[in-house]
């Protein structure tokens, strides 16, 4: 049987494994950060409706720019950061993957360098890697915080093209300050190579869940920096794929030079509209899983475990002195986690309260209570 690397493929890709995590049939799957609400049922019969409508248009092509879409995307960030964005500061593609690949494919590629802060999001050098951009890990602190000063000075040493920061962090779900990013983001302008200075991208996936304002703000007078976004978490639509960006004018004009035609479909432009018209709705949800997130950290604490502060709908917890086997050890009792790598931790990703309370039963059989 013919493998991977019979075929002619590219050299820096031979030996890779394709990005993903197990899906295994559980009482309790929390593993992979989704929203473990459905969306209700009045939605539901909305997208339905809107998904009708469009569907007599199927025989056109879809709107290329989605522009009402991307009306609806800058009202939706005005609203909630107080701070005013218009449609020509915002992008959507399938997903914010595709957004930070049609960044990278634009700003990044052969010759050129991106630099993130790891353990972080695994995408960020995936996607790098998959563009021909040459990937470098930056410092994080024990406490996995960014040090300013140290990621300043990888900045100034390495010279990267496009710099990563994961506000929150996944999968760690560490903060990250104003001030941080803006800090780096001149240690990024003034490092760099090019003229016209690096490209930061804030990678906000989890905005809706911290306890932080978002980065939006920081894009005026920035004209190099952009916050990446997601309707998979706070939206509960993982299944969507729309992911969107907020920057400079200048910052989408580029991408789309580098998108595919027509690359966002009706019936996604249709759902996602709809999904916008329910934001308190779903946002009601974001509520209750902050309140559920902080009860799973107590519940982990009173199990002697050491919790990562979380502004994300996630926990990481620890420290073992074999993770997997703890990982083991929850399957078998139903609960599927996340086994990231970082050393002596797993993350769980937070869930319904019956989710959380099977999750937190399986850890008093595998760590009981001090």
């Amino acid at each position: 049987m013919t493998q991977i690397d019979d075929l002619p493929i590219r050299d820096e890709l031979r030996g890779k494994t394709p990005y993903g995590a197990p899906v295994i049939d559980v009482r309790a799957r929390l593993n992979i950060n989704e929203n473990p609400y459905p969306l209700p049922d009045p939605l539901v019969d909305r997208i339905t409706e809107l998904v009708r409508e469009a569907a007599y248009q199927l025989n056109r092509y879809p709107d290329r720019d989605a522009v009402r879409l991307r009306e609806e995307l800058a009202n939706y960030l005005t609203r909630t950061t107080a701070h005013r964005v218009g449609s020509a500061n915002v992008w959507a593609a399938n997903g914010s993957n595709e957004v930070i690949q049609q960044l990278l494919h634009a700003f990044g590629g052969p010759g050129r360098i991106a630099l993130g802060f790891e353990p972080s999001y695994s995408m960020h050098a995936m996607i790098s890697q998959s563009t021909g951009t040459r990937w470098i890990s930056g410092p994080r602190n024990n406490d996995f915080s960014i040090d300013p000063q140290a990621a300043a000075t990888a900045i100034a040493e390495r010279r990267p093209d496009v710099v990563f920061i994961c506000a929150p962090n996944n999968p760690t779900g560490t903060a990250v300050d104003g001030q941080t990013i803006r800090l780096l983001y001149d240690a990024a302008q003034t490092a760099s190579d090019n003229r016209c200075g690096a490209l930061v991208v804030v990678d906000e996936a989890y905005a809706e869940f911290s306890r932080r304002p978002s980065h939006l703000a920081l894009i005026e007078g920035r004209p190099n920096l952009v916050i990446s976004r997601t309707m998979s978490k706070a939206f509960g639509a993982a299944g969507l794929r729309l992911g969107y960006l907020a920057a400079d004018p200048a910052i989408v004009k580029a991408v789309q030079l580098v998108r595919l035609p027509y690359h966002l479909s009706t019936i996604t432009q249709a759902t996602a509209l709809a999904a916008l018209e329910y934001t308190d709705t779903l946002l009601g949800y974001v509520e209750e899983l902050k309140k559920e997130r902080d009860r799973l950290a107590v519940g982990l604490q009173e199990h002697g475990c050491e919790v990562t502060a979380s502004d994300a709908n996630f926990l990481q917890f620890g420290i073992f002195d074999d993770p997997h086997a703890v990982w083991l050890a929850l399957l078998e009792r139903g609960v599927l986690v996340r086994d990231n790598g970082v050393p002596g931790r797993l993350r769980v990703t937070v869930g319904t309260a019956d989710e959380n309370d099977a999750f937190l039963e399986a850890m008093a059989e595998v760590l009981p209570p001090r």
